[in-house]
């Protein structure tokens, strides 16, 4: 469970640490790029904590993908950038693949605990 919190954090760090690009362009560049490169670090330093009992593909996949979509969100929200169509589309397809990816890994965690309990009995 602990990995799985370091992942939603990582994602976390992922998201403010993008968001904060946007300032390091514009008003506060200097103090922009030290948010973004520290946060940025943050979220590979605990996306590697996650990796040690998530696997690596799936880590990597939701943190990229649920970091795209919050992204787009806080983007949309708070920075003034438009949603169009295909932006949504592409969006609703990559939220659909994460939860595709996710129940995968369930369903391979779940065949993988009824295979031990086989030869667990046997």
């Amino acid at each position: 469970m602990r990995s799985w919190i370091y992942l939603m954090v990582a994602i976390v760090f992922e998201v403010v640490g993008t968001t904060s690009m946007k300032f390091a362009a514009g008003h506060y560049p200097i103090l922009g790029h030290l948010l973004m490169y520290g946060l940025i670090g943050l979220s590979y330093f605990f996306l590697a904590l996650a990796v040690k009992r998530v696997p690596v593909g799936v880590a990597y996949a939701l943190w990229e993908g649920i970091g795209i979509v919050l992204i787009t969100a806080v983007s949309v929200t708070w920075l003034g950038e438009s949603l169009g169509l295909y932006k949504a589309l592409g969006l609703g397809v990559m939220i659909a693949g994460i939860l595709l990816i996710k129940a995968g890994t369930r369903a391979q965690a779940d065949t993988k605990r009824t295979d031990d309990l086989e030869v667990a009995t046997c």
